[in-house]
């Protein structure tokens, strides 16, 4: 797949935009870890659509996570992000699709900005908390259990950390790190943005995808962004899967969000 890159300002620092396929636009935003390479999910999506993938500050392909004190902070930014990659300026709002805490950020722009985004399309999406049924914390798996915590199939996730033929291997642990610090401030200790509160103000129709086997987000949690959006959602599983259900059924989550925004 020839994928095309650009880049945005986002408060004065550079963010990476990935672009893709033909075909109505959809925006994807990356889950834990970010995107430190295009994988076959996208490249499947982008088939059928013209994926525009923007990097979230701190994030593999962008900088600048330190500027951001609040959720507000993060929120803005990633609204400026879609607005610099060409997302939210259609008319009849955009196509958004998010996993882990780039849906919590896509379900963000959906309640804030709901007349901007046409349909929702979310992969365990993070931003609720729950006490009685948390979230897993992957800030406190070792690295060797991270892989097997985040994917039903581990190599799925270390294929997509391990340093590129091209990439300084004495910079690529440190892009990674960086990305694990960019989620921890957005989203730790609880992984609770509050968006709870913020739910019924999208008015789009939703797709929660979740895997059978994700040991992150909680089937309960789907329930209730279901509950709480004010928009037709359903939810749907994904079998043979973890949390980063597009790495590990790359086509069967393809395919699902494929057909969901084509009937839109």
């Amino acid at each position: 797949m020839n994928v095309a890159e650009t880049h945005v300002a986002v408060n004065g620092h550079d963010c990476r935009v990935w672009r893709a396929g033909s075909g109505p636009r959809v925006g994807f935003l990356a889950g834990f870890g970010g995107l430190p390479k295009w994988h076959p999910f996208l490249d499947t999506l982008a088939g059928h659509f013209e994926v525009v993938a923007p990097s979230i500050p701190g994030f593999p392909g962008a900088t600048g996570h330190h500027d951001f004190d609040t959720h507000t902070d993060w929120i803005l930014a990633i609204r400026d992000l879609h607005d610099g990659a060409g997302l939210l300026g259609g008319s009849g709002g955009a196509a958004l699709v998010g996993s882990g805490p780039g849906a919590a950020m896509a379900a963000d722009i959906a309640a804030f900005w709901p007349e901007k985004v046409s349909r929702l399309a979310l992969i365990s999406p993070w931003g609720l908390f729950d006490e009685a049924d948390p979230m897993g914390d992957p800030w406190a798996r070792h690295k060797p259990a991270l892989a097997g915590f985040l994917c039903a199939d581990p190599q799925r996730w270390n294929d997509l950390v391990a340093t590129p033929a091209d990439a300084d291997p004495v910079e690529w642990p440190i892009v990674q790190a960086r990305a694990l610090e960019a989620s921890a401030r957005i989203f730790w200790p609880l992984g609770n943005t509050g968006v709870a509160k913020r739910l019924g103000r999208i008015a789009c129709p939703t797709l929660l995808l979740r895997g059978d086997a994700d040991r992150v987000i909680p089937a309960s949690y789907m329930n209730a962004f279901a509950d709480g959006v004010a928009g037709e959602a359903r939810i749907e599983a994904v079998a043979g899967a973890g949390h980063l259900a597009e790495l590990d059924q790359p086509d069967a989550v393809a395919a699902a969000i494929g057909d969901f925004l084509a009937a839109g």
